[in-house]
C-alpha cells in the first residue's frame, strides 16, 4: 500500500485485487476479510471500554473522512472497513486500519 490520505471513491474505481488484499492484511494483526470488507473484532472487560473504542473509531473515521461501520455492545468492538462507492476493499479501508492501529496500539 502506498497510498498516504484517503482519497475519494468513485464507482469501480480502485477496488484492490485479492492478492493485494491478502498483502494488506499481512501487516495487520488480527483483522480479516469478510465479503468486500476487512474487519477486527477488538475484545474488553466491561461496556465502558467496549463505548469508548466505538467513540475512538466514530472520531477517527470522521477526521481521515472515510467512515468504517462500528457495532458494539459488552465486551466488544467490531470496525468494519470497505469503499462502498468503488463497491469493494481500496487502499482507504487498509489506510484507516493502519492507522487505528497506530492509535490503539
Amino acid at each position: 500500500m502506498t497510498q498516504t490520505e484517503c482519497v475519494p471513491c468513485a464507482e469501480g474505481s480502485g477496488v484492490l485485487s485479492d492478492d493485494m488484499v491478502q498483502e494488506g492484511l499481512a501487516g495487520l494483526p488480527g483483522w480479516a476479510v469478510r465479503e468486500t470488507t476487512i474487519f477486527k473484532r477488538f475484545e474488553f472487560k466491561g461496556f465502558a471500554k467496549a463505548t469508548q473504542m466505538a467513540n475512538l473509531v466514530a472520531w477517527h473515521s470522521d477526521k481521515m473522512g472515510h467512515h468504517a461501520d462500528i457495532s458494539f455492545g459488552w465486551g466488544y468492538c467490531e470496525v468494519v472497513y470497505t469503499s462502498h462507492e468503488a463497491g469493494g476493499l481500496t487502499e482507504n479501508d487498509f489506510l484507516c486500519a493502519m492507522r487505528l492501529e497506530a492509535l490503539v496500539g
